[in-house]
């Protein structure tokens, strides 16, 4: 596992400053272009660097994102599946032109990868104007274009069966709250349909759900206000991503209660900063930068051939353990 200074090496900063921009210190001020640098270097050097393989004929691709900079930051889940891809488009000699959604260029490119969360409208534009199409996080096969999503169900039958192991009876999945960027449409998270499904099918175990905006700050809140207004206070909670699950760590101290003795807490993406923390994150791990570099593997495969119907690949997740859950009793 890499450490704190050698991120601080590579990023050029104080080992002190990246602790306290890992671990979401508010009383630190640092500006957006240093706290990007340190991210980056922690992702860099939590993904081992494939060495490059020159393609003989250069191709251009188009990544269009739907987070800017500043959002990236709050969720490095999309920074580092961008990474990913930048990453495999440089080994394989491939062009590539980053773009937005507010400012998408005529420029030409032989396909198209876009990282996101799109609404319908935004899913037809795509596919009219961009030759060779595959969007990243996003299913959108029912429009006839192929995509790159996570095994959502999996991850959480994973998450559930180490809390029932746990003798879990009560627990809370903090989820998400997301909104395309043209029409500000809700965008549903399916895990929040998954966890319901799985709770009706224990009878030993009861759920609720709160809601909060993917962000440190905003999980931080929600919880913070459950638990000050629950009666009964949950035995465990689950966070759809590993900020809103940061955020809660912060509250669940913060109202006097420890980790994972009184609340057990589990993330969701295992992004770098998940094992920096106090105490360390237990988390779904999500292949990100991996799943970038398949991405271009993927489109690259569109380009050359042509497929009959659209085709959605569906990645597999691995649940990490740390300090926040306690370990399952071996029976």
């Amino acid at each position: 596992m890499a450490t704190i200074k050698d991120i601080a090496q590579l990023a050029g900063v104080s080992p002190a400053t990246v602790s306290r921009v890992l671990n979401y210190d508010e009383k630190l001020s640092v500006g957006m272009e240093t706290k990007q640098k340190i991210f980056e270097a922690a992702e860099h050097l939590n993904y081992k660097k494939h060495h490059k393989n020159l393609a003989s004929e250069k191709q251009t691709i188009k990544l269009i994102q739907w987070y800017d900079t500043q959002e990236e930051l709050e969720d490095l889940y999309y920074l580092s599946i961008r990474l990913g891809i930048e990453k495999k488009a440089e080994e394989a000699n491939i062009r590539l032109i980053k773009e937005t959604w507010d400012a998408i260029s005529e420029q030409s490119a032989d396909g198209t990868i876009a990282l996101g969360k799109f609404d319908e409208e935004q899913l037809k534009e795509l596919k009219r104007t961009q030759e060779n199409l595959l969007l990243v996080d996003s299913d959108g096969t029912r429009f006839g274009i192929d995509s790159l999503v996570v095994d959502f169900e999996s991850s959480l039958r994973l998450v559930m069966d180490h809390f029932l192991q746990e003798e879990v009876k009560q627990l809370v999945m903090i989820a998400g709250k997301e909104y395309t960027k043209q029409h500000r449409t809700p965008v549903t998270d399916p895990r929040t349909a998954i966890f319901q499904k799985l709770i009706s099918e224990e009878k030993n175990l009861s759920g609720k759900i709160i809601e909060a905006d993917f962000s440190v700050e905003a999980g931080y809140q929600a919880v913070h206000d459950f638990l000050l207004q629950e009666k009964e206070l949950p035995d465990a909670l689950f966070a759809a991503n590993d900020a809103l699950a940061i955020g809660a760590l912060k509250a669940i101290k913060e109202v006097g209660l420890t980790i994972p003795q009184d609340i057990s807490v589990i993330g969701f993406n295992d992004i770098s900063v998940a094992k920096y923390v106090s105490p360390p994150l237990s988390t779904v791990k999500v292949y990100t930068e991996w799943m970038g570099e398949l991405a271009v593997e993927t489109l690259t495969q569109l380009i050359h051939s042509t497929a009959p119907v659209a085709r959605k690949i569906t990645i597999a997740t691995e649940l990490i353990l740390r300090e926040s859950t306690k370990q399952a009793t071996i029976k």
